[in-house]
């Protein structure tokens, strides 16, 4: 607002504006002068500033977020803004979108699939706006997020934890070597999906008798990795798919391409139909691997590392535990009570494991 000051002038009034935090200010002899000056400059400001279309705001982001994020989370993003972007036309500009516009999209997202899924939309607009603000020229500053509305109503529902005989029949219903060590794996090192895919022979370290995984759940999206110790029947059951197998860098390939699996997706739902039994995914059975160490006794801190949850441990406390954790996990159940498999492949194993272990 235009302010008078308190001297003899002929133009005692002064029009201001501020601009890229500095002040712009002209002596008017009236106020009525001053004011319409104010709003003729706050026009050109307005016309000068460039504007930054959701298009544009969509693409930055997620080009910095392939960068920073796992794979999942990503494609998680991605299909977010697919399905923004079928309300929304790409060439709307940013500072147009209003707290209305995302809840009236959200709500379709609540009513169409559920409020989980509304609300995990929410936070990565959220995100994607927060990330604008900060680093997109143009964007609006002092506007607040318009992607933070009201969250929806869920229905979370309890993870379903396969009992270990439901483990087992998928396991036997295996049709290939591969497909069995890939089970066993998961249920030994209560890994996550992800990080058996991108397993590779070197992270495999037979003779020190553990395994190293990478995951992704850190805060700045950086790889952590993780030694954990291997029970003498996964280290067994490594050797003798590496074996068959010498001359892919990965542990576990797709036959179809020769490469590490991606996604697949009807895997554990093919297992599990065959094997008659209430499907359950990958990683319900690092859950059923939780619960077999804790109805074994083993102590919850030796659980949690062997989970590796991030707000617990580093990668320097799992490889100083390691050998603490190795006794623990000696309770996980064994297989060759479950598939005549291992005993088919025990004597060869037993025969060429040692000059395997010193390859």
């Amino acid at each position: 607002m235009p302010y008078k000051r308190k001297d003899n002038s002929s133009k005692p009034w002064t029009g201001q504006i501020m601009v890229d935090g500095k002040a712009r200010r002209q002596s008017f002899a009236t106020k009525k002068e001053a004011i319409e000056w104010e709003v003729e400059q706050r026009k050109r400001v307005v016309s000068l500033t460039p504007t930054v279309s959701l298009g544009e705001w969509a693409v930055r982001y997620l080009d910095f977020a392939k960068s920073r994020f796992a794979a999942t989370t990503y494609g998680e993003k991605v299909t977010v803004f697919k399905r923004f972007f079928h309300t929304f036309h790409q060439g709307k500009a940013v500072d147009s979108l209003t707290p209305g516009d995302v809840l009236a999209f959200l709500k379709r997202q609540n009513d169409k699939r559920s409020g989980n899924s509304a609300n995990k939309d929410r936070k990565n607009l959220a995100a994607a706006w927060s990330w604008g603000v900060k680093y997109v020229n143009g964007f609006p500053q002092s506007k607040p997020n318009p992607c933070l509305v009201e969250k929806f109503p869920e229905k979370r529902l309890r993870r379903y934890v396969p009992p270990e005989k439901d483990f087992w029949a998928a396991y036997d219903a295996c049709l290939n070597d591969q497909d069995r060590v890939m089970l066993l794996t998961y249920l030994h090192l209560a890994a996550r999906r992800s990080e058996l895919f991108r397993l590779k022979w070197e992270d495999v370290d037979f003779a020190g008798s553990r395994v190293r995984l990478y995951t992704r759940k850190t805060k700045d999206g950086s790889w952590e990795e993780a030694w954990l110790p291997m029970t003498a029947d996964l280290q067994d059951a490594l050797l003798f798919l590496k074996q068959e197998r010498q001359s892919s860098q990965w542990v576990f390939v797709d036959p179809d391409t020769g490469q590490p699996f991606q996604y697949r997706i009807h895997w554990m739902h093919t297992l599990c139909k065959r094997a008659g039994v209430k499907y359950f995914g990958v990683h319900g059975i690092r859950h059923l691997t939780a619960s077999i160490l804790a109805k074994g006794g083993v102590a919850m801190i030796d659980i949690q590392t062997i989970l590796r949850h991030k707000n617990l441990a580093t990668t320097e406390r799992y490889i100083r535990r390691i050998e603490s954790l190795r006794p623990a996990l000696h309770v996980l159940p064994k297989p060759q009570n479950h598939r005549s498999y291992h005993r088919r492949v025990q004597p060869a194993i037993n025969e060429k494991r040692e000059s395997a272990v010193n390859d």
